[in-house]
C-alpha cells in the first residue's frame, strides 16, 4: 500500500458522504486534496469511470421527478458534448502543473458563490441552458467537478428538493457518461489510473448510505455551507502551493491567497450563521418563482 493510495482512500469516503447526503460534491471534495499528490491525467480517468456509476444511481433513487425535470436540463445536456470534446483535448496537452493550477483558479470562485448562497433566476433558461452546458462540459472533463456551478444555476431556477437533486442525476450522468468515452477516443486511460478504482469504490459504498442518513437529521443548507467552506480552504492552499512551485511567487507571500480566501470565508460563515433562518434551505418568493420562464 502507497500513501497516496490510502490517503485517497480517506479522502473519497469523506467525498462520498457528501455525495450521499447532498446529491453531488464526490468530485469537488475529492479532487481539490488529491491533486495536492496526483495529476489530472492520474486522477480523472478513475473518477470519471467511477461517477458514471455514482451518477445512475443519483437518478435512480430520484427517477419518479425526472419526468419533471428533462425537458429543462436537455439543453444543457446538448451544450456538454462541444464542451467535453474541447476540455479532453486540454487535458491531453497541457502541462500537468500547469493543469492543476488553472483548476484550482476556476473552482476558487466558483466554490466562494456558493457559499455565499448566490441567486440569480435567469428567464431565459433554455437559451442560457445550451451555453452554460458547453462551459460546463470543459470544466467537467479538465476537472471532473461540476457540482458548485450546477448545484448554483440549478438553486437559482428555484427546482424543489426532488426536482433539483433529479436535474442533477440526468446532468451528471450525461456529462460523466460523454468524457468516459472521450477519454477512450483519447488514449487518457493507463494502468496507473486504473489501479486507483479499487481503493475508491469501498470508501463510495461506504459513505453515500451514510451520507443519506444523516442528512435526514441535519438542515441540508447548514451542511451545504460546511462543506463549500472546506472546499475552499483546501483549494485556496492548493492555489498558494502551486504559485511557489510554478515559481510564479518566490515567497511565502504565495499564501497571502489562502489567507484571503480564509478570512472572507470566516466573514461569509459568521453572516450564514448570525441569520435567524440560517440552517434554511434558501427558495424563490413565490412571486419570482412564478416568473421564471422555463421554455
Amino acid at each position: 500500500m502507497e500513501p497516496h493510495t490510502l490517503a485517497l482512500a480517506v479522502i473519497t469516503l469523506v467525498a462520498a458522504f457528501v455525495n450521499g447526503a447532498l446529491g453531488y460534491g464526490f468530485s469537488s471534495i475529492t479532487v481539490p486534496i488529491a491533486l495536492l499528490f496526483l495529476t489530472n491525467r492520474i486522477l480523472n480517468p478513475a473518477l470519471i469511470l467511477i461517477e458514471v456509476v455514482l451518477n445512475a444511481y443519483v437518478l435512480w433513487n430520484n427517477r419518479e421527478a425526472f419526468s419533471t425535470v428533462w425537458r429543462r436540463v436537455a439543453p444543457m445536456v446538448i451544450g456538454l458534448m462541444p464542451g467535453i470534446a474541447v476540455g479532453t483535448a486540454i487535458v491531453s496537452a497541457v502541462n500537468p502543473a500547469w493543469l492543476r493550477f488553472a483548476t484550482f483558479l476556476v473552482l476558487l470562485p466558483l466554490i466562494l458563490l456558493q457559499a455565499a448562497g448566490y441567486r440569480r433566476p435567469i428567464r431565459a433558461e433554455r437559451s442560457v441552458g445550451l451555453v452554460f452546458g458547453g462551459g460546463l462540459g470543459v470544466l467537467y472533463s479538465v476537472t471532473t467537478i461540476s457540482g458548485p456551478p450546477l448545484a448554483i444555476m440549478l438553486n437559482n431556477q428555484g427546482l424543489a428538493h426532488k426536482d433539483f437533486r433529479a436535474a442533477l442525476g440526468v446532468v451528471r450522468l450525461a456529462e460523466s457518461s460523454m468524457t468516459a468515452v472521450a477519454y477512450g477516443y483519447a488514449g487518457l486511460y493507463s494502468m496507473t489510473s486504473l489501479a486507483l478504482i479499487p481503493w475508491i469504490v469501498p470508501s463510495i459504498l461506504v459513505g453515500v448510505p451514510i451520507g443519506a442518513v444523516v442528512i435526514q437529521h441535519v438542515r441540508p443548507e447548514t451542511f451545504r455551507r460546511i462543506c463549500m467552506s472546506f472546499d475552499a480552504w483546501v483549494v485556496a492552499f492548493g492555489v498558494s502551493r502551486l504559485l511557489q512551485e510554478l515559481q510564479i511567487v518566490e515567497s511565502n507571500a504565495s499564501y497571502l491567497v489562502l489567507v484571503g480566501v480564509a478570512l472572507l470565508d470566516l466573514w461569509m460563515l459568521y453572516r450564514f450563521f448570525s441569520m435567524p433562518d440560517s440552517g434554511r434551505s434558501v427558495r424563490l418568493p413565490p412571486s419570482r418563482e412564478a416568473s421564471v420562464d422555463h421554455r
